[in-house]
């Protein structure tokens, strides 16, 4: 039996054409299950692991429609909206907007914090496709920019993360103003009990598709952990990356501060670093990851604002300098490697504080993940790790109260 194509999904002749010319050969899983879901107009809850086409499996269709439809009156205004929890992602899937709508003569519009409002009042007049970070959309709905009377599409793209970030507030608001006969979509690689209790409020009888095992990790990430004191993570890092003659290699920390020494601590291990989080301006995080991109940066630490949305292609290297106090996050951060079938390797390093973490990843996958020991670096015996275990399981559920009962989570940047 032959391999199933694009053709077989029965698309706009035009978005073969730009599949064709992006090289692209044969659709993957989710977006075989989920492409016929949508365009039969169903509401749908997709999960599958990073890097297998989920952008797609949402924009293909949703254009589809729009080129399809018989709304001829309503050209110019905002017929799709697709929001995402960071400015990176928002950026990736507006990429893939226009890369799949070359040819058409479908508009788009990007909306994210963090850059000038008035270029993108601009690009909203006359935009069919808006994708947009929750904060920066209310304020063009204040500014009258943007009218979402006509939104027959909802997307929420790693909806998961949105509630970690305590924008269930903006998107009860936004909600006001998009019609309640829509189609909504909620897309991301972990599914949790509280974006199933959102589902409950947002969608009307969705398909739920889950390509792979829940919170499952992508098989082609070679997953190793190392157990090393925290005061000696740096030099192991620096160590392995000299050693093996790593090139690219993304590192992730729990915190923005983290973030800046440990790369400024390794520019003084001779490896050019620059970091990127929250507190960048988005230029600068533009610069830093368009620099690893192009290889003139070697190493770029990052903090979880970077873990969705990061499309680096080949990318091969992982670090996981600090374990994610959301395990759902570990998933998400070295799915960053192993992306459209590449294989790719993610290396934890772990220290006796952080062992409960390490066990509250597990539980998430279903998997033993073993700490070994390298040589020269083997954790000192006679340490005792501090309990942070009870203060973290106290936020947690706090936490997760907050993300079903729609209060906004403690510290947390609105992006």
């Amino acid at each position: 039996m032959s391999a199933a194509t694009f053709n077989d999904l029965h698309l706009d002749p035009l978005l073969l054409k730009a599949l064709e010319l992006n090289e692209y050969q044969t659709p993957t899983a989710i977006q075989l299950q989920t492409i016929p879901l949508i365009l039969a107009g169903h509401d749908v809850m997709g999960s599958a692991q990073t890097g297998t086409g989920k952008t797609a499996a949402f924009v293909l269709p949703l254009l589809h429609k729009l080129l399809t439809s018989d709304k001829k009156d309503e050209q110019g205004t905002a017929r799709v909206l697709i929001l995402t929890p960071t400015r990176e992602l928002a950026q990736q899937v507006f990429a893939s907007f226009e890369k799949y709508a070359q040819g058409s003569d479908i508009k788009g519009a990007l909306a994210y914090g963090g850059a000038s409002i008035g270029p993108q009042v601009k690009a909203m007049k006359g935009a069919q496709v808006v994708v947009a970070t929750p904060g920066r959309l209310l304020d063009h709905i204040i500014k009258g920019s943007i009218k979402l009377s006509s939104v027959d599409s909802l997307v929420f793209d790693e909806a998961d993360r949105m509630l970690d970030m305590g924008f269930i507030d903006e998107i009860k608001r936004i909600l006001r103003h998009v019609p309640s006969d829509r189609q909504t979509l909620l897309f991301s690689a972990t599914f949790d009990d509280s974006v199933f209790e959102l589902s409950k409020k947002l969608l009307k009888d969705p398909k739920l598709v889950e390509v792979d095992k829940r919170n499952s990790a992508a098989v082609e990430v070679e997953q190793i952990i190392y157990a090393v004191d925290e005061d000696r993570k740096r030099e192991l890092v620096s160590h392995m990356i000299g050693m093996k003659n790593w090139r690219q290699v993304l590192i992730f920390t729990r915190t923005k501060q983290m973030a800046d020494k440990l790369a400024k601590e390794m520019c003084k291990d001779g490896l050019k670093t620059e970091s990127i989080h929250g507190d960048k301006s988005q230029g600068a995080r533009d610069r830093a990851l368009q620099n690893f991109k192009e290889g003139t940066t070697r190493v770029l630490v990052a903090t979880d604002v970077a873990a969705r949305g990061l499309d680096i292609v080949s990318l091969k290297y992982v670090i996981n300098f600090e374990l994610p106090y959301i395990a759902e996050d570990y998933v998400h951060r070295i799915g960053r490697t192993g992306r459209a079938g590449e294989q790719g390797l993610a290396m934890s390093l772990v220290s006796l504080d952080e062992q409960w973490l390490l066990e509250e990843i597990e539980v998430l996958l279903d998997t033993r993940l073993t700490p070994q020991w390298l040589a020269g670096y083997e954790p000192d015996p006679n340490k005792k790790p501090k309990d942070n275990r009870k203060n973290n399981n106290k936020s947690r559920k706090e936490r997760d109260k907050k993300r079903i009962t729609g209060q906004r989570a403690p510290n947390r940047r609105r992006k």
